[in-house]
């Protein structure tokens, strides 16, 4: 794993060099150029790092030891913040999943584009989310789709 962030890490920081600090994808720019796929690229390695980075601060601080407050309700109440903890951890452990998904369609060339329609998701979309694999239209019809089928 190590070889594999410290690769990241030299992609991001090479990706850095490339913009200004204040750089923002345009839609005056040509749609997912080289331009579009660096930024996206250091965005998600940002993201996916940052994740990493707070899962091993959660596994130090329990490693640390159990809890040991004398108190009951003081007890009680780390004991709900850990788990709420933990519930974080285990949602951005799924969110890494996308990222590593994302970074693979970069890597294919087809990040950026729905994987319904194979239109472009659009800028604005991908900057919001930028694990969104469908455009706003086709998100929306799986949505209603997963609501009828649930709701039958």
């Amino acid at each position: 794993m190590a070889t594999a962030v410290s690769k990241e890490t030299e992609i991001l920081e090479k990706a850095k060099s490339m913009f200004a600090p204040d750089y923002s994808p345009s839609e005056d720019e040509v749609y997912m150029s080289d331009k579009h796929v660096a930024y996206f690229r250091m965005l998600l390695i940002e993201w996916k790092l940052s994740i990493r980075d707070a899962a091993d601060q959660t596994l130090q601080s329990l490693a640390d030891g159990p809890i040991r407050e004398a108190d009951l309700n003081d007890r009680a109440s780390s004991e709900t913040d850990w788990g709420i903890e933990l519930r974080t951890r285990d949602r951005q452990r799924k969110l890494v999943s996308k990222i590593e998904s994302a970074l693979r369609r970069i890597d294919e060339g087809e990040y950026g584009y729905c994987e319904v329609t194979g239109d472009p998701i659009g800028l604005k979309r991908l900057i919001a989310r930028p694990v969104a694999t469908m455009t706003v239209e086709s998100q929306e019809a799986h949505e209603r789709r997963e609501k009828v089928s649930r709701d039958t």
